[in-house]
């Protein structure tokens, strides 16, 4: 099943999705509107919102709040995209110049202010003191990765536990909470909320690891942002964490100052590196790993064509090129 069937069989809902989005986006304040409109208008792959009814629908949700669920979970995504922009001074994103280049770091910062607090109104307005809850949780949990992840920033020194601990919070937490309150907003029972959260969890980490590995092998123009962001940044992934523990002394001390200095410059030996490390397939093979987590969490969950597409959701998540 390619991402383009998964779609298909939930189009009627994502398209309410992108509607309730356009409506939850509407402000008396013109700036607002135009850098909302801006920012989701860039599109990309909306994966958590598809997440969101896929998993409602297999829990067997018979209403509409899966979609307003789902339009809130993106929200939140997008403020965390556009706060991440500015702390990473990027230039790029989804192929275009990112929010804080067209209209600069304040409006960015604020604008994703206004997406948090949009957000929260939306999950007031379910009336569900357990979604509030778990996104309450959520929200907090990714803004200490935000944290975490400025701490590690230029530092050789990061662990591979750092890092998964990083991407735990500031990516998978995300998709854990849009399963989780997929479940609940579906009236699913808890072994069934639980089952969708590990499934959320363990997708969302696949998905950062791929991420993680395409900075350094995947093809630009597909990846909608430049190759090589995240050395540049000085931020030690998870290959480039291999390749310190397997590289030789050499090799060492280049990554190192990569790290510590940022930039590009050493960009290409160090590519080699990683490759020569095996430092991608090492990222690759883990990202494998939780993606068959994903599918074992699934087991526990009544058969259907939706929990179907949410195991080729989970393996399109290792095997994407962008």
């Amino acid at each position: 099943m390619q991402l383009k069937d998964i779609r298909a069989l939930v189009a009627a809902d994502l398209t309410a999705v992108d509607e309730e989005i356009r409506r939850q986006l509407a402000s008396d304040v013109a700036l607002v509107s135009q850098v909302g409109d801006y920012i989701i208008g860039a599109g990309g792959k909306r994966l958590r919102p598809l997440l969101v009814v896929l998993a409602a629908r297999a829990a067997g949700a018979t209403n509409s709040a899966h979609i307003p669920a789902a339009a809130l979970i993106e929200f939140i995504h997008t403020a965390t995209l556009l706060h991440d922009d500015v702390v990473d001074d990027s230039e790029k994103r989804r192929g275009r110049d990112t929010a804080n280049e067209m209209f600069g770091n304040p409006a960015s910062v604020l604008v994703g202010d206004f997406l948090y607090s949009r957000a929260f109104q939306m999950m007031a307005a379910l009336d569900s003191p357990a979604v509030i809850r778990v996104m309450a949780d959520a929200t907090n949990t990714i803004a200490a990765g935000e944290v975490l992840q400025l701490m590690n920033s230029g530092d050789p020194d990061t662990t591979e536990v750092r890092y998964l601990e990083v991407i735990y919070r500031k990516t998978a937490r995300l998709f854990e909470a849009g399963a989780q309150i997929a479940a609940i907003v579906a009236g699913a029972p808890p072994a069934t909320e639980a089952a969708f959260a590990r499934y959320g969890k363990h997708m969302g980490i696949a998905f950062q690891l791929i991420d993680d590995a395409l900075d350094y092998r995947g093809d630009q123009a597909e990846l909608g942002k430049n190759v090589g962001d995240d050395l540049a940044e000085g931020k030690p992934t998870l290959p480039l964490i291999h390749a310190l523990r397997h590289g030789d002394a050499a090799a060492v001390t280049l990554i190192r100052a990569a790290l510590e200095q940022g930039g590009t410059e050493d960009q290409a030996p160090i590519l080699a590196v990683i490759e020569s490390t095996g430092g991608l397939d090492y990222t690759a093979r883990l990202a494998a790993d939780e993606a068959d987590r994903a599918l074992e969490a699934l087991a526990g969950v009544p058969a259907s064509a939706y929990r179907d597409a949410l195991g080729a959701l989970a393996r399109f998540a290792v095997t994407r090129n962008a």
